[in-house]
C-alpha cells in the first residue's frame, strides 16, 4: 500500500435547493462538485478522491452526512484544515468535523442506519421562503390517517413498488426501523406556516426516490385518493403497482447517518 495515502472521514451538512444532487456531473452544479472544487483550492492540487455514504438527489438537503476523503501526499493538520475548508466552502455547505480513519474503513458498509425527514404543511400557499425546506399541499390533509398509514411501512417488506425504475438485480426487500408522522418542532422559522409536520423514517438504506414515493402515497392517503388497503397491497410480495406520485424533493432531508 502506498504509505503516502491518508484517509479521513468528513461530516457535512448542506442545503440542497440549488444543487443537482450530490454526485458530480458535467455542466451542472452538484454538492460533490463544489466540495471537490473547494478541496482543490485548499490543497493546491487534485491528488484526492471522495466517496459518500450515500448520494442525495437534486434539491435534497442533509443535516449530517458523511464523505470519505482519500488524500495522497502530505497528511492534514486537522485543526488548521477544518477552519480553512469552511472559510472557502459556499454558505450552503458546512463541514462539521473531520477525523482520520484507517484504510480498512468502508464508507458504503459502515452505516448501520440512515434517518430521513420530510417536512410538509397543508392549507393555503406557504411563504415562498419556505420552499427550499418543505412541501405545502393546497387544501386539506387527514393527518390522523396519514399517521396510521406511516406505521404500515415499519418492518420488513418488499419495497419493489417504491423503487424507482428497478432493474432485475435490484434488491428491494428492506427493513424500516421507524416510520412516523409528528408535528414539526425540529426546524422552525418565522416564515414557516403556523403548523407543519415531519415524516420521519429510519432504516439501513433506501432506494432511489423510495422515500419520496412513500411520501407521495401518504399524501394520497391524506387526500382520500387511496385507502389503507391499497397501501397494504403495494407492500405485498409479487405485486407490481406503478406509483405515479413522487413527492417534491425539496421537503426531504437526510437527517442523520448512524455509523
Amino acid at each position: 500500500m502506498d504509505s503516502s495515502r491518508y484517509f479521513y472521514l468528513i461530516q457535512l451538512q448542506y442545503l440542497g435547493f440549488r444543487y443537482s444532487g450530490w454526485q458530480k456531473q458535467p455542466d451542472v452544479l452538484t454538492v460533490e462538485g463544489m466540495v471537490s472544487r473547494t478541496l482543490s483550492y485548499v490543497f493546491g492540487h487534485k491528488n484526492f478522491k471522495l466517496l459518500a455514504s450515500g448520494r442525495t438527489d437534486a434539491k435534497v438537503s442533509a443535516n449530517r452526512a458523511y464523505v470519505e476523503l482519500f488524500l495522497d501526499g502530505d497528511p492534514l493538520v486537522i485543526d488548521q484544515f477544518l477552519p480553512k475548508f469552511n472559510e472557502n466552502l459556499p454558505p450552503d455547505i458546512r463541514a462539521l468535523e473531520i477525523r482520520e480513519i484507517d484504510a480498512e474503513f468502508n464508507i458504503i458498509n459502515a452505516p448501520t442506519a440512515k434517518e430521513y425527514l420530510y417536512l410538509f404543511s397543508f392549507g393555503s400557499k406557504a411563504h415562498p421562503f419556505a420552499a427550499p425546506f418543505m412541501t405545502t399541499i393546497l387544501g386539506d390533509l387527514d393527518v390522523g390517517r396519514m399517521k396510521q398509514a406511516a406505521k404500515l411501512f415499519e418492518g420488513t417488506h418488499d419495497f419493489k413498488n417504491y423503487a424507482y425504475k428497478p432493474n432485475p438485480g435490484t434488491k428491494t426487500v428492506g427493513t424500516v426501523i421507524k416510520s412516523e408522522i409528528v408535528v414539526n418542532d425540529l426546524y422552525t422559522a418565522n416564515f414557516f406556516p403556523e403548523k407543519s409536520y415531519v415524516f420521519r423514517i429510519r432504516g439501513k438504506g433506501f432506494k432511489r426516490h423510495q422515500i419520496r414515493l412513500m411520501m407521495g402515497m401518504l399524501f394520497d392517503i391524506g387526500q382520500g385518493k387511496v385507502d389503507m388497503d391499497f397501501l397494504k397491497q403495494t407492500l405485498e410480495p409479487g405485486t407490481t403497482i406503478k406509483l405515479e406520485y413522487i413527492a417534491p424533493a425539496s421537503g426531504l432531508i437526510l437527517n442523520e447517518v448512524i455509523l
